[in-house]
This record gives structure tokens, C-alpha cells and sequence, in this order.
């Protein structure tokens, strides 16, 4: 069987592309990365929101393409069952796809107001209001998941919902969104550690191109 495709746009920019790349990651699926350039007219458009819809990643696999983090979730799931990308409850697997599901739908203010850009750093970042309530509801998941799954990860095993909310994380480090709870404190420092995420900064922070218009300016 031929080695499987993903392609992603932009490790610094593009949430998506993180999500796809760690649920691959995350089920042990050998894979090939084809990096399309962010000054492309299509990704250009995703970065900045303005696509109608999101086509990277894309998981090429077995003659099967798929793409919409959600449906390479699902897909990575059905052909990699044993990688625990979906708890093995049948409710808990439930609340796993009802939060990845709120996380691919939503949250678009918490999106415009705070883009992902693992380079930058801005510390007293002000936050609008209603990213501020994007806020609130992420971290009212975090603190039930973790409070009804005991941790570490937000199902107890890593998950789906770790990688879907893990760009989230990134975003609470770039612009210094302070949290009080030590346990969700804990989970962002834990997401921030895992290897494969320090392997995508790294990656990250060796790209040249700039968006400018995600270059937040004081």
C-alpha cells in the first residue's frame, strides 16, 4: 500500500492544518506531508477565513481522499480503531463528538480576534468582547471534560478533542489569555509538551513567509 498524503498550508497560520496533522499523528498513520505555500490564492483565503469552504488538510489514502478535519477524524478512526481517537464508552465517544463538532462549527470570533501564529507573542493582548464569550465556553468544555474524565487529557486518553482544541492552546499562549484553574493550566502546558507538537513549532518557526494580515500591530 502506497504511504499516505496529508496536505497542509501553513504550520504557523493555519489551525486546520495542525488539527489534521495531529489526528494523523495522533493514530500512528505513516504519512507524506505536502506543504502548499500560504501566498497560494486558495490557502491564502482559508488563513484569512474568507474561503466558503476549507479544503486543507487533505488526507490522501489508499485511493480514498478526504478532507474537513471532522471527516479525516472519522476516517482515521474507522481504519485506525485501536489509536483511541474516539474514547471507548459509547457516551463518553458521544461528548467527544459533540465537543470536536462545537469546536469545527464555532467559535468564529474567537478565530477573527485571535489567529493562530505560533510565532508572535503579545503579552496584555486585549481581547474583545465577544471572543471573551468564545473563551468562557472553551474553557467551560475543558474544566467539564477534565473534571468528568479525570484527566490528563480532556477524555482521560489523548483524543480526537485534544487535537481539535489544540490550536486553542496555542492561541491562549500567543496572546496571554490567563486562566485561574490549575487544572486547566496543567492541560495547556501538557498539550504544549507533547512531542509532536513541539515537532510542529519547530517546523513552524523555520517558515518565511509572513500573512501580514495576521500580524497583530500595537
Amino acid at each position: 500500500m502506497a504511504k499516505a498524503t496529508l496536505t497542509l498550508s501553513s504550520k504557523n497560520y493555519s489551525s486546520w492544518s495542525l488539527r489534521g496533522w495531529l489526528l494523523a499523528r495522533f493514530a500512528g498513520l505513516d504519512f507524506e506531508e505536502k506543504i502548499l505555500p500560504p501566498d497560494d490564492p486558495g490557502v491564502r483565503a482559508e488563513i484569512l477565513l474568507l474561503a466558503p469552504s476549507i479544503l486543507v488538510p487533505c488526507l490522501t489514502h489508499d485511493k480514498v481522499k478526504v478532507w474537513d478535519t471532522l471527516a479525516i477524524a472519522e476516517y482515521l478512526h474507522e481504519i485506525k480503531p485501536k489509536a483511541g481517537l474516539l474514547p471507548a464508552d459509547r457516551a463518553a465517544r458521544a461528548h467527544c463528538r459533540a465537543v470536536c463538532g462545537e469546536m469545527h462549527s464555532g467559535f468564529t470570533s474567537l478565530r477573527s480576534a485571535l489567529p493562530m501564529n505560533l510565532k508572535g507573542h503579545f503579552p496584555g493582548y486585549k481581547v474583545w468582547s465577544r471572543a471573551q464569550t468564545d473563551i468562557e465556553r472553551v474553557i467551560e468544555i475543558w474544566t467539564d471534560c477534565l473534571g468528568r474524565y479525570g484527566g490528563p487529557w480532556l477524555f482521560g486518553e489523548r483524543s480526537m478533542a485534544d487535537a481539535m482544541y489544540a490550536p486553542v492552546v496555542t492561541r491562549f499562549k500567543t496572546y496571554d489569555v490567563r486562566m485561574s484553574d490549575k487544572r486547566l493550566i496543567e492541560y495547556c502546558l501538557r498539550a504544549m509538551a507533547m512531542p509532536e507538537m513541539q515537532e510542529w513549532i519547530s517546523a513552524a518557526r523555520q517558515e518565511p513567509e509572513q500573512v501580514d494580515e495576521l500580524e497583530v500591530e500595537f
